[in-house]
């Protein structure tokens, strides 16, 4: 277990025998301390951690990083100037430990700890579907390994430490989903993980607005295999129908393994059905050896899911019989809800966020069901230079899926635009500038045959048309 030994010897090169407090967990939110819990107090524009210091305390926290000065009355030990420290000297618990910069410290103590302990890492990163593959392989590794994964979304530079000292001695697996936004950042975060494994799902186009073009996305998603141990302790695992991501094999002396559709890849599928919302069905091909698979994932597009997670299971000698039974436990649908409308419609809930990539495959899932399809698209965020074109090509998809097409926001203008132009009749398609104009149109005029994807960007609210249109039970 991590205890405050391990802390101070990652900050002040210092182990006193005294320091041996068990820290139970690592939390940036007061809300979510646990009796025995390190608080990060995080500066930040909207709130400050540090005036929370006070009710982690009261919630069970033993220490908190600060870099601020406290209030009277709450113990504070320096550890700025890597001073010598005494016994006599340390605070009773709860007491803040005081350091230049909380962020700074809390990669520090997250890197010396995840380099003390023993186990295998496998990284995943990707434009499209890092948590979705990161659940599916946590899965499958699982069936015989103690295996630690990132907690929802904590895959940047603050959740990712965070998951790191949550690790124990016990865990021979860490599944460690890593986020881009700027270049450098997952090379950063291999280097406080140090993965064995890395699996590259896609390169696309969300975040271009903030990392740039498509290539330089692919350059910073590539930091992950250039920083893989040399074969064979290194394994590479990248998708072969992704050009970008099948280049990336030259950047790495790891092991190369590629899965996708093509039968070039080491591991491949075809016959992919999808099932609705009983799943999908799919060979797959492995070494002459082929396997008939029906596994729970919602989308034909799942299928890619699947291969990235028996790769990384073939590839760390687990046997076909536990690769498939991780394949099919787990709740590995992480994004996609289905729900009922009041009056019966069903209500595919894939909200969480929207790409062009994850919009299309949004669209080609409803397409596999059955009734009157209806697509509500918002806006896609973030895509930079490609916001027209990703916009377009959802709407060209959509002209050739949907019934109904509803849009959202500016951006998604262009998708109703492409619709029209695919020849999609004009009075089936309705554009708004909001979600609440949405949910007031839609309200009354769903029927129960119809099935109905909601698909857009965070920050377009759709969420709140799943939640104001479900039926309450």
């Amino acid at each position: 277990m991590l205890t405050l030994a391990d802390v101070l010897n990652a900050l002040i090169e210092q182990r006193p025998e005294w320091a041996n407090q068990v820290i139970t967990d690592a939390v940036v939110d007061s809300r979510q301390v646990i009796p025995g819990a390190l608080f990060v107090a995080m500066p930040g524009e909207q709130v400050d951690g540090h005036n929370y210091i006070a009710d982690a305390f009261d919630r069970g926290a033993s220490f908190a990083f600060v870099q601020q000065d406290l209030p009277e009355g709450i113990p504070v030990l320096d550890l700025r100037g890597s001073p010598r420290l005494e016994q006599s000297s340390i605070p009773e618990v709860p007491f803040a430990l005081r350091v230049e910069d909380t962020l700074t410290a809390l990669q520090q103590a997250a890197g010396s700890w995840r380099r003390q302990l023993d186990l295998r890492v496998i990284g995943i990163t990707g434009s499209v579907g890092k948590s979705t593959t990161k659940e599916l392989v946590a899965s499958v590794l699982d069936q015989r390994y103690s295996t630690l994964k990132n907690p929802g979304n904590l895959n940047n530079e603050i959740g990712l430490p965070l998951t790191l000292l949550r690790l124990s001695a016990g865990h021979r697996r860490a599944v460690l989903e890593m986020g881009l936004y700027v270049p450098g950042e997952i090379a950063f975060l291999c280097d406080l993980a140090q993965p064995h494994m890395g699996v590259i799902t896609n390169v696309g186009t969300v975040h271009a607005e903030r990392a740039g073009s498509q290539e330089a996305i692919a350059r910073g998603k590539a930091e992950l295999v250039e920083a893989l141990p040399p074969a064979p302790e290194g394994v590479a695992i990248l998708n072969y129908d992704d050009p970008l991501v099948r280049g990336m094999a030259e950047k790495t002396e790891a092991r190369v393994f590629y899965y996708g559709l093509d039968p070039q890849a080491d591991l491949w599928a075809d016959q992919v059905e999808g099932l609705g919302l009983d799943g999908i069905r799919f060979r797959l091909h492995y070494r002459g050896e082929t396997l008939h698979l029906r596994i729970p994932l919602i989308g034909r597009h799942s299928v890619h899911t699947a291969l990235r997670a028996a790769a990384v299971g073939l590839n760390d000698g687990l046997s076909w019989q536990e690769i498939i039974k991780g394949l099919r436990s787990g709740h590995t649908q992480l994004r996609l809800v289905a729900v009922r409308a009041e009056g019966g419609a069903l209500l595919l809930d894939d909200t969480y966020n929207a790409s062009p990539q994850s919009s299309l495959a949004a669209l080609n899932m409803l397409d596999e069901m059955d009734g009157r399809k209806v697509a509500v698209l918002g806006d896609m965020l973030e895509l930079g230079p490609y916001e027209k074109e990703g916009h377009w090509k959802v709407g060209l998809r959509a002209a050739e899926v949907a019934d109904v097409l509803i849009t959202i926001g500016d951006r998604s203008r262009q998708i109703a635009i492409a619709a029209r132009r695919a020849g999609f009749p004009m009075n089936k398609i309705t554009e708004f500038e909001n979600s609440k104009q949405a949910i007031e149109h839609l309200q009354g005029r769903l029927d129960e045959d119809d099935v109905v994807l909601v698909k857009g960007s965070r920050g377009m609210q759709m969420d709140r048309i799943v939640a104001t249109l479900e039926a309450r039970q």
